[in-house]
């Protein structure tokens, strides 16, 4: 075990110890005594004075040191009873820690970094075993603590794991602490004196992996857009890697594409996150793609156990999964699956214990079968549990691959695809849903049954029973019928194939329980708007190929132009690219295996054809390779192609894809963000004057204040946050935000920010002009277009945005009473007065546009807002003494269109009747233009210049940047 380093003399250490290993840095030693057969007199003393020395001083046999070069001091680093034990803690400092130290030059920074690296391996396990025992443990908390202290985040950032690690900067390791929370990756380091932390977001990692790097063995590099970071040195580099590429995959599918993906609602509120959850989600993931269950199927329990194989006359070790309604069992190597549906399960039993056959247990089904399981641990809850739920029969196994494979007869094929899809036991709890849903569906008109109409006569044109009325309306009804019983899906290009090939074998409700299962549950997240899941395997099949075909791979460097000619395979099961005969015995093989059988075949067809593929010399001549090979397959070379590739690709496991769909969804969606952002930017860009860089950064700061409010939403803001968000709308509206984040970018990114409080008012009038279409929320063209004409505009466009902000609908009736801007005034003139004293004297300027005129109340507020903003500045009293001018010129011009505009007698006699508070109806006929106004200010150089003074935009959003986080955390945690 690791110890907490100790300190002991070399010199002294060698009468007592054999070195048995060493290295520069590293001394392996075993106890002068221990396993000594010679009997030498040395050892059998330091044998018997260990022998009488009671059992709490005993020293363990085996250690290691920590020794610095010419030094005769040295440290204990870790110890063990067996010389196993201890060459385990060996071989992970050769294999982690060895190589990195030749980069110090001093003595010193070699021993404070190994004895920070033990100590913080003590912690993790002491973590790791206080964690098996509480859910929350002490040390924990103090962990969140640490994070919160260091990082400045609000106290809704949930940290589900921290992990012991260094982090490389060049050939520099930083000894420290990986922070892993629900929307973040953060690193701290405090190391002879010097800090090192950082933040970065989920929604900024593109890619996160297991890489070789130089020196160093294996280090986990997490790559964002700007950089990548490599840390090293963890005690269980598995579990940071699970870890990591679950939580930016979560992240990513919960801020990027909430509609569109399934994802379970335990991980869409992030505050709900821990590290159990993470890793009950992940074997649950991991059941459901094996067994393909319902994704509302819950897993209950897991056990170890061996299954007796009545064809291999053996037990075969494995694992038991129980669920709400299904036990299943899994071989190690998943070549022997067994699910039972609970329904069918008559009883289960437990057997006498005998040393062949510890712990068994004996499930009994309908039909006199039964199934023997052994070695399994708590036997007793667990059949407790199991026979509190039973329910359907589904057997799978290299047996069943193998008959599949010799061809399905057509009279047995509607049937089979039934019971290997799980369809039979969908339609059997479901009696009468589908003639319900039919009912229901006919007769509305959508954009997805417009998209069914156009695709029914393309399904299968050259079949006879698609040629005629009765084949296109049972199609019609079962697309229809799916599209309204999964609206979020609705109807996707290749349902319509898939669909008519299950109508051929199966009965028009049979057809559509397969077309459930296929949709929902064997490709999940294949149909949806995006087609991601398809995408996302296309990624995956690309490192396949890069993996399995190597020389395939070093003939076509760029592999992302061949996996894109396969996305049809995957779309349609090779029903589109393969001759009719041919492809029915591929979607046996689907509904047999699952999507393995595709990825198999892929390999297979792409391994057949490498040599011409390695000699094509564009995308197009290798589309042709590919398409001739396939139209040419026959159905005896298809079953020959099908049985090749599973016994050249059959160990791909589904274990294994899930793990790759988790890493390669990440870049899936992060590059589906760089596309929305492109065609964002290239939309907005001939709108603005503002560079393409700046307008960029712009694009990154908007979109991080839109995470932030799904980080950590402001009174339940995930939920109404999520709303903001969807891919669906034109580009630059993917991402908007709600009034009290466009205020905090006001905040950040206005040139001429006001008195503190009167900040906020201007900033609600801002967003009230710029919310054209009243929904509260404010586009990114919006947005940059505001920013555009303070930064980029000329002083016209300026004072006319300001006007704008100073007349409805910006300026409302309603505005906050305790806001300076809303004062209720008896008495205009008086106000302006005590204004005026405070302003100083007198001048003016011009503009001009049709819009509204400004009354005396909107004028008022016009020049408390220019007031307010020149507090700080340089010209601070020229500046005051202008706007006085300014504004005693646009009163007196006011009045004299006051008295020269013809007044009703019904006007004159409710003026007379006006009481003390109101507002007589005579002064309502004050009003001032924007050309008046634009006429007073161009008098004044010093507002003038103020208005010209060009500001660095990009000086800006560099500050905005970094204040950007510490801001919005502090807000919130105000409000809390």
């Amino acid at each position: 075990m690791w110890l907490n380093p100790e300190e002991v003399q070399l010199r002294n250490a060698l009468k007592l110890w054999v070195t048995e290993r060493s290295n520069d840095f590293f001394l392996l030693q075993r106890r002068r005594g221990h396993g000594d057969s010679g009997g030498k007199l040395s050892g059998l003393l330091v044998g018997a004075l260990d022998t009488v020395l009671d059992s709490n001083a005993r020293v363990t046999p085996f250690r290691i040191l920590l020794q610095i070069p010419s030094s005769q001091v040295s440290w204990v680093i870790a110890s063990g009873a067996t010389i196993e034990e201890v060459s385990r803690h060996w071989d992970w400092l050769l294999h982690n820690v060895l190589h990195s130290l030749s980069v110090f030059e001093n003595k010193d920074d070699v021993s404070s970094f190994v004895k920070g690296k033990v100590k913080g391996l003590i912690a993790e396990e002491a973590r790791g075993r206080q964690a098996a025992q509480d859910e929350d443990p002490e040390r924990f908390r103090e962990a969140i603590q640490k994070f919160q202290l260091h990082f400045g985040l609000p106290p809704q950032e949930v940290l589900v794991a921290q992990f012991s690690c260094c982090c490389w900067k060049g050939r520099v390791p930083r000894q420290g602490v990986l922070y892993l929370s629900t929307n973040h990756m953060a690193f701290y380091s405090f190391l002879l004196g010097k800090e090192v932390k950082f933040v970065v977001p989920w929604a900024e990692v593109r890619r996160v992996e297991r890489v070789s790097a130089g020196l160093m063995t294996e280090v986990v590099r997490v790559c964002t857009r700007r950089r990548q970071r490599d840390f090293s040195m963890f005690l269980n580099m598995d579990e940071v890697i699970g870890l990591t590429g679950q939580l930016a995959d979560i992240a990513l599918r919960r801020l990027l594409d909430s509609e569109g993906l399934e994802l379970d609602r335990s991980l869409q509120q992030s505050a709900r996150i821990t590290k159990r959850v993470l890793e009950e989600q992940a074997l649950r993931e991991y059941v459901l793609a094996l067994f393909w269950l319902p994704r509302a199927e819950r897993l209950h329990e897991v056990a170890s156990c061996s299954l007796w194989t009545p064809h291999a006359r053996a037990h075969t070790p494995g694992t038991l999964y129980a669920t709400d309604s299904y036990l299943g069992f899994s071989s190690r190597e998943e070549n022997c699956l067994l699910l039972m549906p609970l329904s069918e399960v008559l009883s289960i039993e437990k057997a006498e214990s005998c040393s062949p056959l510890p712990n068994p247990i004996i499930v009994s089904l309908r039909g006199k079968k039964a199934f023997q399981f052994i070695d399994l641990q708590d036997r007793d809850d667990l059949v407790d549990g199991l026979n509190a739920r039973l329910r359907a029969l589904q057997w799978k196994h290299s047996m069943t691959h193998t008959l599949v494979a010799m061809g399905i007869p057509d009279s047995l094929r509607g049937d089979l695809w039934m019971t290997l899809s799980g369809a039979v036991t969908e339609l059997a709890s479901h009696q009468g849903y589908y003639a319900d849903l039919v009912q229901r569906a006919m007769g509305h008109s959508t954009l997805a049954t417009e998209e069914i109409e156009r695709d029914l006569h393309r399904s299968l044109p050259d079949h006879p029973a698609f040629q005629n009325p009765t084949g296109i309306a049972a199609l019609r009804r079962v697309l229809t019928a799916y599209a309204h019983r999964n609206p979020k899906i609705g109807y996707c290009q290749s349902m319509n194939i898939v669909a008519s090939v299950l109508l051929l074998y199966c009965r028009e409700e049979e057809a559509f329980w397969l077309l459930v299962a296929v949709c929902e549950r064997m490709l999940p997240d294949y149909f949806n708007r995006r087609v991601i899941g398809a995408q996302v395997d296309q990624s995956v099949f690309e490192e396949l190929i890069r993996e399995r075909l190597p020389e395939l791979a070093d003939q076509v460097p760029d592999l992302s132009s061949l996996s894109s000619l396969s996305l049809s395979w995957f779309l349609t099961l090779f029903l589109s690219v393969l001759p009719f005969p041919s492809a029915l015995c591929v979607l046996d093989s689907f509904f047999s295996q699952g999507i393995q059988a595709v990825f198999q075949l892929g390999l297979a067809v792409m391994q057949a054809n490498a040599s011409q593929l390695s000699a094509s010399s564009d995308d197009g001549q290798a589309l042709m390779v590919l398409t001739s090979f396939l139209d040419k397959v026959k159905l005896e070379e298809e079953l020959d192609l099908l049985n090749d590739s599973y016994q050249k690709f059959g160990d791909l496991s589904v274990r294994r894809l899930e793990r790759l769909r988790c890493r390669h969804r990440i870049l899936v969606l992060q590059a589906h963000e760089d596309t929305s952002k492109e065609n964002t930017l290239r939309l907005v860009t001939p709108e603005v004057s503002i560079s393409p860089e700046d307008l960029a950064d712009l694009y990154d700061l908007f979109k991080t204040e839109h995470f932030i409010t799904l980080y950590w939403g402001e009174g339940g803001g995930t939920a109404l946050a999520l709303q903001h968000h969807d891919p669906g709308r034109p580009y630059q509206e993917q991402y908007r935000l709600g009034r009290a984040q466009f205020q905090s970018l006001y905040g950040l990114l206005v040139p001429w920010l006001c008195e503190p409080q009167h900040s906020d008012t201007v900033a609600n009038r801002t967003f009230t002009l710029l919310d054209q279409d009243k929904d509260n929320l404010v586009t990114f063209r919006e947005f940059a277009c505001w920013l555009d004409t303070l930064y980029c505009e000329d002083l016209n466009e300026k004072i006319r945005l300001l006007y704008c902000l100073h007349i409805p609908p910006a300026l409302t009736e309603s505005e906050d009473s305790s806001s300076v801007m809303k004062e209720e005034v008896t008495d205009y003139q008086e106000q302006l007065k005590r204004m005026l004293k405070d302003l100083g004297k007198e001048k003016e300027k011009d503009a001009e546009k049709p819009l509204p005129l400004m009354n005396q109340r909107e004028f008022i507020q016009f020049c408390k807002t220019l007031y307010s903003m020149f507090h700080g500045d340089t010209g601070e009293s020229d500046l005051f003494q202008a706007i006085a001018t300014v504004t005693s010129l646009v009163l007196q011009i006011g009045d004299v269109g006051h008295r020269g505009r013809p007044r009703l007698g019904s006007e004159v006699s409710g003026q007379e009747k006006a009481g003390p508070g109101q507002e007589a109806k005579g002064e309502q006929d004050w009003m001032v233009s924007l050309a008046q106004i634009m006429a007073s200010l161009l008098t004044e150089p010093p507002l003038v210049l103020f208005f010209e003074k060009p500001v660095d935009l990009a000086m800006k959003i560099s500050q905005a940047k970094d204040t950007q986080y510490h801001q919005r955390a502090a807000i919130l945690a105000l409000n809390r």
